[in-house]
């Protein structure tokens, strides 16, 4: 029944790419209006109020992976998630972030530095999140709850707080 409410999300198209195993629940959004495109990998689901929209950028999501409620990712300079991902609801993933170095112009005339943000294999990332361009986060961290991640995230570590800092090593 889940998928079959797919067709109604979004206007299928070549930009979106979902293996036939993906589980999209109700009032999810997939946007490609700007360009860029979404792939997403088998057994993965996109629980109630997923909005990922592409800015330009593309959105690759890796196989066994779970985006739970309401959370928010971006494309603008790409977002790459690996395999066996857990990103918890109300998460926002930002591949970019404006330019406001002038003071003479408006902020939303400076335009954007589009990094890009790479999530491996095996992570999971707290209820409320929030990660900032251009981090990598590496196989096996956890990321505590309502963490704001603005540094790469080593392999097999615990980061929480804001901004993320180190809590634990896991072994």
């Amino acid at each position: 029944m889940v998928r079959k409410l797919i067709n109604k999300l979004y206007k299928k198209n070549d930009s979106i790419s979902l293996d036939k195993t993906v589980k999209v629940y109700p009032n999810v959004i997939l946007e490609t209006n700007y360009g860029g495109s979404i792939v997403i990998g088998k057994h993965s689901e996109l629980l109630y109020g997923v909005i990922l929209m592409t800015y330009g950028g593309n959105i690759k999501v890796g196989n066994f992976c779970s985006i739970n409620p309401y959370s928010i990712l971006y494309g603008h300079g790409n977002l790459t998630i690996g395999d066996n991902v857990l990103i918890a609801g109300h998460v926002m993933i930002i591949p970019a972030n404006h330019r406001f170095d002038d003071l003479n112009i408006p902020i939303n005339k400076q335009g954007e530095n589009r990094k890009g943000i790479v999530i491996n294999n095996n992570v999971w990332i707290g209820a409320g999140c929030r990660i900032l361009d251009g981090v990598i986060i590496g196989e096996g961290a956890i990321i505590a709850a309502g963490s704001v991640v603005t540094k790469n995230v080593l392999e097999n570590t615990i980061v929480g707080g804001v901004p993320a800092k180190l809590i634990k090593i896991r072994t």
